[in-house]
């Protein structure tokens, strides 16, 4: 309950009052996402506390990321209203199970 509420809020003020709007408090945290991801990959910092932060940032990403695909272009968004937004997301959760598949298929061949 901390992370989703630390993570909405977050979200909201990077969005509403930081002036990053939608698409840059999104760009924002999820530039934070790609440097966990590759403190994950390239140091010896503990997984335990990286999964942590990743975990709390998905939360403010979802709001923000959430928010561009559904506010109106006028409020910054792409204005693809819930079921386009819920589409694109679908979408791509596909493509990353289809990816992630692909690799452990390949790498339980060799």
């Amino acid at each position: 309950m901390f992370s989703n509420t630390l993570g909405t809020a977050l979200g909201d003020f990077l969005a509403d009052d930081s002036g990053l709007g939608f698409s840059g408090g999104a760009a924002l945290i999820g530039g934070l996402l790609a440097v966990v991801v590759v403190a994950a990959y390239f140091t010896r910092l503990d997984r335990v506390m990286l999964f942590w932060i990743a975990f709390v940032l998905t939360r403010p990403f979802g709001a923000t990321f959430g928010d561009v695909l559904t506010k109106p272009t006028a409020a910054g968004g792409l204005d693809f209203g819930t079921i386009g937004s819920s589409a694109i997301l679908m979408a791509l959760l596909v493509i990353f199970i289809a990816y992630t598949s692909m690799g452990e298929r390949r790498r339980l061949e060799v």
